[in-house]
């Protein structure tokens, strides 16, 4: 009970981590409702805007990639990753009441009111624009075309068994902006990485969804989770093995080599990793699974970056 006799609201999504314990307490609803103190949903989208930016240095024939467009994607990154956290839990506030997993989010558990979550995304979306407004015209055109992917996601699961293929949609946009960034135009390796980085969302994504499987069938929530079910294991063997491919043929059109390739093998061990890991019925499992993802598309980074930085002189 508080001082006042009124019951406290419960703490939402408390991790024990920074944002618990030395954030201002009267900001800590708000970096939760962003996910700060959650920050792999923020490398899972910040990651294709690097493997494009590298792939780019890469067909330009640079050693390196451009460290500003770099810091300019991490921090957009930050910024749009809650904002679109925001918007998801403005729409799902009554669904998440129903979820144990959600139910202590910020806007459900009441710490944070409906109109102080649209000021907080307002805030936030300023400042993706500010970021996106460092870049050239063609690049601005293409973050904002975005902004539709995104504000339809959260909507997805009430009318379509396939959320996790809108997520991928909107979670490896990067794929396009890196390179956008680079040389204003799309080509070929681009769009071909945008697709490859769809399926492994599509992957990554269908592990997550495995934890809120049985509240997801109890309040008519759809998700590949509940799709494949039982057979979720040879399903993401073939959405990880697309991915693969797809990356592999992008990195051929943008003139990768063999360092690459050591880097798309690793990344692809990785995912092979994980399949072969999962059990579907143990959340804590499924969880952990999806985080390695950070790890998994760092590896292919690093593979982009070594490969660039080991272009013969010209």
């Amino acid at each position: 009970m508080s001082p006042a006799g009124r019951p406290e609201a419960p703490v939402a999504d408390s991790t024990g981590n920074w944002v618990d314990r030395i954030a201002p307490s009267l900001t800590r609803p708000y970096l939760r409702l962003a996910r700060v103190d959650r920050p792999i949903g923020t490398w899972l989208l910040l990651l294709p805007c690097w493997w494009s930016t590298a792939l780019a240095a890469i067909a330009n024939g640079e050693r390196v990639a451009d460290l500003r467009l770099l810091a300019l994607f991490a921090i957009g990154a930050i910024a749009m990753r809650g904002a679109g956290c925001t918007w998801n839990d403005i729409l799902d506030r009554e669904l998440d009441t129903k979820v144990e997993r959600t139910r202590s989010r910020p806007i459900p558990s009441g710490q944070v009111s409906v109109i102080a979550a649209f000021a907080f995304l307002a805030a936030l979306s300023l400042v993706g624009l500010a970021v996106l407004l460092q870049m050239n015209r063609f690049t601005i055109m293409t973050g904002i075309a975005s902004l539709a992917i995104v504000a339809i996601y959260p909507l997805a699961k009430r009318v379509t068994n396939w959320p996790q293929s809108v997520l991928g949609l909107a979670f490896s946009w990067g794929a396009l902006m890196g390179w956008a960034a680079v040389f204003a135009r799309l080509d070929p390796p681009a769009l071909v990485l945008y697709a490859g980085a769809i399926l492994w969302v599509i992957g990554y994504d269908t592990i997550y969804a495995h934890q809120d499987r049985d509240d997801d069938a109890v309040i008519g929530v759809r998700s590949t989770a509940r799709l494949f079910g039982a057979k979720t294991k040879p399903l993401l063997f073939i959405f990880f093995a697309g991915a693969v491919v797809l990356i592999g043929v992008a990195g051929i059109l943008a003139g990768a080599r063999w360092i690459f390739a050591l880097g798309l093998l690793a990344f692809a061990a990785h995912l092979i990793w994980q399949v072969r890991r999962l059990d579907i019925d143990d959340p804590a499992l499924c969880l952990r699974l999806f985080r390695s993802n950070r790890d998994a598309g760092l590896i292919l980074f690093a593979g982009l970056v070594l490969d660039a930085a080991l272009i013969p002189a010209r």
